[in-house]
């Protein structure tokens, strides 16, 4: 037995009740092709662009320093870039 989910779609009878309910509720409306077309997107989707983009790579920590960060919750991985950033400030070359 499959655990998938089974998509149920409407009789036309079904579909034709969606319909009229649509059609009779004074909140919606149809969007006109004329009106689609003049209608601009909210936004880029996704997170907005950095004026200094993160780089994607590998790289190995010990353990005890990634479980550390961790705990800390939701946020980790800034805090860790956080603190290198931290890091560096003092440790600039001269």
């Amino acid at each position: 037995m499959s655990s998938k989910r089974k998509i149920v779609m409407p009789t036309d009878e079904e579909d034709a009740a969606i319909n009229r309910g649509i059609a009779a509720d004074p909140d919606t409306y149809e969007v006109s092709a004329e009106d689609f077309k003049k209608m601009k997107p909210l936004g880029a989707r996704g997170r907005p662009r950095l004026e200094t983009p993160k780089v994607l790579l590998s790289v190995r920590y010990d353990a005890d320093i990634v479980e550390t960060f961790k705990a800390t919750g939701d946020g980790w991985q800034t805090r860790m870039n956080d603190a290198l950033r931290d890091w560096l400030k003092d440790h600039q070359p001269a």
